[in-house]
């Protein structure tokens, strides 16, 4: 083995306990190490991975490879924290692959029943709530939003296009289909397309009044300003907000965007009224418990004859259901305080909190895999830029799972990303 595994020496770095507690600390959990390894066997017996262990033994008979380099502590790790665990062992560099994608690609086909039955009871020893200080309280969420694009934007700007835009680009191939082949060169054109698409079906022009909810870098409001929008743009990063206002200076329509330091909510209850109101992957970051208020508050903001328009990632809803009080990887170490929404829960909420309903959907789950796949790409081959910023080896590591692992999601249609366009009909107005 070569690729992945020699630019991956970092596995072999010491784990800052400071940084990364639960990384560092290897848990006490020698009977849960051995359950753990009787449900690997069973899980490279029923799907394509093989599993290699020092020594040479080898479980499984084709397909990715994944390569134990600890075999106790990572079965430690799995065996008392489960899919948290699993994330940790990879993070500490306790077990390694060649091909990141394509072994969790397999694994995420057949999530649901990796796990049998018989052994479901295991969840409740590792299936931790999430701690209360995750939750989106207004002092919370952002707390949230810095931990992840407080960040740096230094550290976005080696991975993303010059659009400066994090979320599911929309390539020329048709939303059915999976633009496997898709270079960066493509993907600023994408992502425009993808705003495009947006500000076409709320109608925004010249004159609009523009609500949009996660700033981003700014793109989308400098788009919809050289439309001769009017834009006003809320966040709660700091660092966004900053180089936003930069960027729309630059690109000369500095004054038709607002760009507001502020939670959404606080937007409630004043006099002001848009004519359109677009929200770009940002419901996912609020937790199910606010989407009701969520869309309430597209309801009171949206003017008469208005249009929303909304992109989120999404999940099939009984996979929803069963995971919602799932604290996951993902979660504590990526995205705090988010839930994927489903389709479903999105309608249901419109429909009891809203005057709302959806008049137009779009899903482009395959573009989010090729999107992906360029940030990842782009990610791994300026390893040496993001030590330069700061971030260590395990920071890295958490990263390339973190892009490889949504990755294998959208390939796979375990997760999907559309764009809704909402507005009040004749029956809920």
């Amino acid at each position: 083995m070569t690729s992945t595994l020699s630019r991956t020496a970092d596995a072999d770095a010491a784990v800052d306990p400071g940084r990364w507690p639960d990384v560092a600390a290897v848990p006490a959990a020698r009977l849960r190490g051995t359950v753990a390894a009787a449900l690997l066997r069973r899980i490279a017996g029923r799907v394509a991975i093989r599993v290699v262990f020092p020594g040479g033994r080898v479980i499984g008979d084709t397909g990715p490879v994944l390569v134990v380099r600890r075999p106790e502590r990572f079965l430690a790790r799995l065996g008392a924290h489960g899919l948290i665990g699993f994330g940790e062992a990879y993070q500490a560099g306790d077990w390694d692959t060649e091909d990141l994608v394509g072994l969790l690609t397999v694994l995420a086909a057949d999530l649901p029943t990796l796990v049998p039955p018989r052994l479901q009871w295991l969840r409740r020893f590792h299936g931790a709530r999430a701690p209360g200080v995750d939750e989106n309280t207004r002092d919370g969420a952002r707390r949230n939003i810095e931990r992840h694009y407080d960040l740096s934007n230094d550290l976005f700007a080696l991975f993303l296009d010059p659009s400066m835009t994090y979320s599911a680009a929309l390539f020329e191939t048709p939303p059915s289909g999976a633009p496997d082949a898709a270079g960066f060169d493509e993907l600023e054109a994408a992502q425009h397309r993808k705003i495009d698409r947006l500000l076409d079906r709320t109608g925004v022009g010249p004159g609009t009044r523009l609500l949009e909810i996660g700033t981003g870098w700014g793109e989308l409001a400098i788009r919809a300003a050289r439309r001769g929008a009017h834009v006003v743009t809320v966040t709660l990063s700091r660092q966004q907000r900053a180089l936003a206002v930069e960027r729309a200076a630059a690109a000369g329509v500095g004054p038709r965007v607002d760009v507001r330091l502020c939670d959404y909510r606080e937007l409630r209850g004043s006099s002001e009224r848009f004519d359109a109101i677009v929200s770009v992957e940002m419901i996912e970051a609020i937790g199910a418990q606010l989407w009701p208020d969520y869309v309430a508050t597209l309801d009171e903001l949206l003017a008469p004859g208005g249009r929303a328009g909304l992109q989120t990632i999404t999940m099939a809803h009984e996979r929803m259901l069963a995971t919602r009080d799932t604290y996951t990887w993902i979660q504590k170490y990526v995205f705090p305080g988010g839930l994927l929404p489903s389709e479903t829960a999105l309608d249901e909420a419109l429909a009891g909190h809203s005057r709302l309903a959806v008049l137009d959907r779009c899903s482009f789950g395959p573009h989010y895999a090729a999107t992906l796949r360029l940030w990842r790409e782009r990610f791994t081959s300026h390893a040496g830029r993001v030590a330069e910023l700061g971030f260590d080896a395990t920071f890295q590591r958490t990263w390339r799972l973190y892009l490889a692992y949504c990755e294998a999601g959208f390939a796979t249609g375990y997760l999907d990303v559309c764009q809704l366009i909402l507005g009040r009909t004749e029956r809920t107005a």
